[in-house]
């Protein structure tokens, strides 16, 4: 199939496209089978680009990600034995651009979550932490809070955390240290960092997380409520989380108050929504035993 499309793209020159444009059609394609997921594929696209620029860091990066995803969909067991040609493909993306962030983040991951007998270091992931840290403080600080978030170096992940917040102040930041504080069931300290942020970003998905956080450690309930009430009414097909699920957030929050009347309208409407909400059945029935 991919050979078939590659024949369909290169007679283009023939009818005056450059190729230039050639090779901008073919990483839109590269690009196209990565979002859809279509892994082997995207990877045999920029194999394919590579032949044609072997010193394009972009397409080193892009066919070690390839590889690296088909390797671990596909193979599962003898992914791990797959990774060093991964990993080589984002080595030379680095050397070949020392302002390439993507692929210092991917080394990053690399060397952080695979095991030491397959290559893995903490020591070599900081190492391209450090490396970000110039290129992008934000990136840097987010990268080592994500590295010793792994290594199960809290105080040191939440710093981190904290210092990317200060310099960077995004929802991206933001995100990841409320998502360190409820993985670590801190749910205060997440639901302070919710509301700081939601002063300076004010984003609906926000109200959201406030009563997550709120239904999930049965905490600040009034706060829980009124932040998914807001979410409610304001929300829009651009929010990240569906109705259904704060429809049951809600239902849990009056639970927790052993309101059993509220709680019931609530989960009913979460079923109305989506009749399939295994999670939202499950519920209805500890709600009806209240």
């Amino acid at each position: 199939m991919i050979k078939y499309l590659l024949i369909l793209l290169f007679p283009f020159c023939a009818f005056g496209q450059s190729l230039v444009e050639e090779i901008k059609a073919l990483e839109e394609l590269g690009n196209t089978y990565a979002i859809q997921n279509k892994w082997e594929e995207a990877a045999l696209i920029f194999e394919q680009l590579l032949e044609l620029d072997i010193d394009n860091a972009n397409y080193h990066y892009k066919y070690g990600e390839a590889l690296g995803r088909n390797a671990l969909s596909n193979y599962k067991i003898f992914a791990l034995f797959m990774m060093n040609d991964v990993k080589e493909e984002f080595l030379t993306a680095a050397k070949l651009d020392a302002t390439h962030i993507d692929s210092r983040w991917a080394l990053v991951v690399y060397y952080t979550e695979l095991p030491g007998i397959f290559g893995g270091s903490i020591r070599k992931a900081l190492a391209f932490s450090n490396e970000l840290q110039i290129l992008s403080p934000v990136d840097g600080y987010l990268s080592k809070g994500y590295v010793y978030e792994y290594d199960n170096e809290t105080k040191l992940a939440e710093e981190n955390y904290k210092k990317a917040i200060e310099v960077g102040g995004s929802i991206t930041c933001f995100n990841k240290l409320i998502s360190f504080y409820k993985k670590n069931k801190e749910a205060q300290k997440a639901i302070s960092t919710i509301e700081e942020a939601n002063k300076k970003l004010d984003i609906n998905n926000l109200n959201y997380q406030l009563g997550e956080v709120s239904a999930l450690f049965n905490i600040d309930l009034v706060k829980g409520e009124k932040g998914l009430l807001k979410y409610i009414e304001n929300f829009s097909s651009d929010d990240e989380v569906s109705m259904e699920w704060a429809l049951l957030r809600l239902a849990q929050i009056y639970k927790h108050k052993e309101d059993k009347i509220n709680s019931l309208q609530w989960i009913n409407k979460a079923l109305e929504t989506q009749p399939e909400f295994k999670l939202a059945h499950k519920e209805k029935k500890l709600i009806l035993n209240l």
